[in-house]
């Protein structure tokens, strides 16, 4: 296979700026490699048939954490319109993450889209996918990281960003004391976002939890809030790990406030009620979609959307203002 050359067009980069659109999660177990045959090409809405190619997409999803259902539905629409047979796999620790890269170029992939939330430790697997002449973007995490590694393209939020948004809006709510809930040691997105957070919200603490470990958050963080009653704000990291904090609130008898990035279900169900105040939503659909889709119009035309620089989802705010019109689409994994 032949190294392909990027492409950058000033169209490319007029198109990323329309399709900037609104606002990880992240955490992992053993790799869960499937294989989705695709139902037949779309092409755009052609009838023209199109060349299969297989495009591998390898995450550090964690078992349990339904944002990776969105993801993966965002990936798997885009292979069936684009005739992509598309090999998914995961692992959350980073040296498992780079074995299942060397297995994609082992296996002879017309392509791949991975997240980067430990880019110095999947530094070697990505050279060796330069050097196989595999095109490669990355989503989701990773932002600061891909261009460097040879990455065509990243789709995904800038973290910093949507940490910065969060930590305004609880400045502007009066908050005194947050508490930001990293779930995954060592994940650059993860750390961002409570970076962000704590630039605008002065007086933001960081809590390290397991969050491969659902129970286990629920009690540190009563712990937490138990042993602090100052704090009157908490940020999770994911979805999941907001629902468990609602627990915590309720366990510890707290009179915190619960907030979170990233969207599922139960979560929105939470803004709904009123006991979760909102999330810092990046689309995740979209994020899947995009990257399996643009990998293809990259096979079959040589275009690289954004220009090379990142195409953003994100961050959008979900609150009681607009829940009842995004609810449906978190429910049907299409958000």
């Amino acid at each position: 296979m032949t190294i392909r050359k990027r492409v950058v067009g000033l169209a490319a980069v007029a198109v990323a700026s329309a399709l900037v659109l609104s606002a990880c999660s992240s955490s992992g177990g053993a790799a869960n490699n499937e294989t989705t045959a695709p139902s037949g090409a779309q092409g755009g809405g052609s009838t023209v048939d199109t060349p299969n190619y297989t495009i591998a997409m390898i995450t550090h999803e964690a078992p349990g954490d339904t944002f990776w259902d969105r993801i993966r539905s965002g990936a798997e629409a885009a292979a069936a319109k684009d005739n992509i047979t598309l090999k998914y796999s995961n692992d959350p620790a980073a040296d498992k993450q780079a074995t299942l890269v060397q297995n994609a170029v082992d296996s002879k992939v017309d392509a791949i889209a991975v997240t980067l939330p430990t880019p110095d430790a999947m530094t070697s697997a990505m050279e060796g996918v330069n050097t196989a002449g595999i095109p490669w973007s990355a989503f989701n995490a990773g932002i600061d990281a891909y261009a460097d590694m040879g990455g065509l393209m990243y789709f995904g939020s800038d973290e910093t960003v949507a940490g910065e948004a969060v930590g305004k809006r609880l400045a502007d709510l009066g908050a005194k004391h947050p508490l930001c809930i990293i779930q995954e040691a060592g994940q650059v997105q993860l750390e961002a976002r409570c970076a962000g957070v704590a630039k605008n919200a002065s007086g933001t603490e960081n809590l390290q939890v397991n969050g491969r470990d659902l129970p286990s958050v629920t009690s540190t963080v009563a712990a937490k809030l138990q042993s602090d009653p100052s704090i009157d704000y908490v940020v999770a990291l994911g979805a999941n790990i907001a629902v468990s904090a609602i627990e915590s609130v309720s366990q510890s008898n707290s009179t915190a406030k619960v907030a979170t990035f990233d969207l599922n279900p139960d979560a929105a169900k939470a803004i709904k009620d009123g006991s979760l105040l909102f999330a810092v939503d990046q689309q995740p659909y979209l994020q899947g979609y995009q990257s399996i889709d643009n990998l293809w119009l990259y096979l079959t035309n040589a275009n690289v959307l954004g220009g090379g620089k990142p195409v953003l989802t994100g961050p959008a705010f979900v609150d009681s203002e607009n829940i009842d019109v995004i609810l449906p689409f978190v429910e049907a994994n299409t958000r």
